[in-house]
């Protein structure tokens, strides 16, 4: 299991985070329009996971509101914001913010929390998602992992988009 921290306490997660180098696991997400996404209709293309717990956070908020922003200026690259949200509340957020440029994929239905090693295993936010970033390269391979230290703080976005140079 990997840890990460909320609030400065120590939290266990689910298991362990692909490793740079690793061919990129399979996952499946729901989209908003509520149809299931995988990995695989990202082939050919970079791609970077933005995981979160849940984004009616301000944090979290924060997160997808930058992805979108950096994601307007990347190409051949899927910037895909995760969590255990609902499809509607993440469809709901972007919306109302205007994020066009992320995809938004709820873990709701699926086992890519589990898969990934990032479902919190204590604290108040049990059962939701650490903060992660992921980045993949054109061949599936992972460029970048980021377990964000403390879960209330941003990811390091520098460091997401060195890994795509």
């Amino acid at each position: 299991m990997a840890t990460t921290n909320f609030q400065q306490d120590p939290v266990q997660t689910s298991g362990e985070l692909p490793a740079v180098g690793d061919t990129l696991p399979d996952f499946t997400l729901v989209g908003t329009d509520l149809a299931e996404f995988s990995a695989a209709d990202f082939s050919g293309q970079r791609i970077v996971l933005n995981v979160f717990p849940s984004v009616d956070t301000g944090v979290c908020a924060a997160s997808v509101r930058r992805f979108n922003e950096l994601a307007a200026g990347l190409e051949n690259t899927a910037v895909i914001c995760a969590s255990h949200d609902l499809p509607m509340a993440l469809g709901r957020f972007c919306g109302a913010e205007g994020l066009e440029n992320v995809i938004s994929g709820s873990g709701f239905r699926t086992s890519f929390g589990e898969d990934y090693g990032l479902v919190l295993k204590g604290s108040p936010l049990k059962g939701l998602l650490a903060r992660a970033v992921i980045v993949v390269d054109e061949a599936g391979k992972v460029a970048h992992v980021e377990l964000v230290d403390e879960i209330t703080t941003e990811p390091d976005y520098d460091a997401a988009l060195a890994a795509l140079q």
